[in-house]
């Protein structure tokens, strides 16, 4: 049986999935590349049977909680994220605090180890970058997602836009994310270029600092 590189990932995904799934059926509690292996699996096969990206993210959040993993492992866990295949196109998954505690615990008193203190005020992103405004219309019949960091000239097909003048470009929203194109849908999206240092015609850009 030949596979590609891609499918090889998977089948290794899916063996450390399988290895946490037995060890938790056992009672045994998983350690994080155990943990990260579960919930990533979840989230391939949930979307490979048609989920929308919203129910993929609650569904993941709901697979583990800190009495199935090894002390300090959900501090250390603190995001998930994996490229999964919907039936509209590969999409970026990206799962905050994917490791919740149990229904019973009581609320934590102090932020766990690795807690994340966030600005009051919203981070700026893409500070000094050029910006280029593009037409996209869902000619499809399904909702298509495209994730933050995807080239949007390599899109899903059902979308209709300039995809020369997007070559090289990205969506300006924060890492992680991603924007709904539903059946029909036309907008205007704002886009800056994939890589940092260079815009889509190979002229210098200016530095930023970018939300990871």
């Amino acid at each position: 049986m030949h596979v590609t590189p891609r499918e090889q990932e998977r089948l290794q995904l899916f063996t450390v999935a399988e290895l946490a799934r037995r060890r938790r059926a056992r009672g045994r509690r998983l350690n994080a590349p155990e943990a990260i292996a579960l919930i990533c699996d979840e989230i391939l096969e949930a979307a490979w049977d048609g989920l929308s990206l919203d129910d993929v993210i609650e569904a993941a959040g709901r697979v583990l909680t800190t009495d199935d993993v090894m002390e300090g492992v959900a501090g250390i866990v603190t995001t998930v994220q994996v490229e999964a295949l919907f039936p509209s196109g590969t999409a970026l998954v990206a799962v905050d605090r994917p490791i919740g505690p149990p229904p019973s615990a009581e609320p934590p008193t102090s932020p766990p180890p690795g807690a994340v203190r966030t600005a009051d005020a919203p981070v700026p992103i893409n500070v000094g970058r050029p910006r280029t405004t593009l037409t996209v219309r869902n000619t499809g019949d399904t909702v298509v997602y495209v994730s933050s960091h995807y080239p949007l000239h390599e899109a899903n097909r059902a979308l209709d836009l300039d995809r020369e003048a997007a070559r090289g470009l990205r969506l300006d929203i924060p890492a992680g994310t991603a924007l709904a194109f539903e059946p029909g849908e036309e907008r205007d999206v704002v886009l800056v270029p994939a890589d940092r240092r260079t815009t889509g015609t190979d002229r210098p850009a200016h530095p930023t600092q970018e939300r990871a």
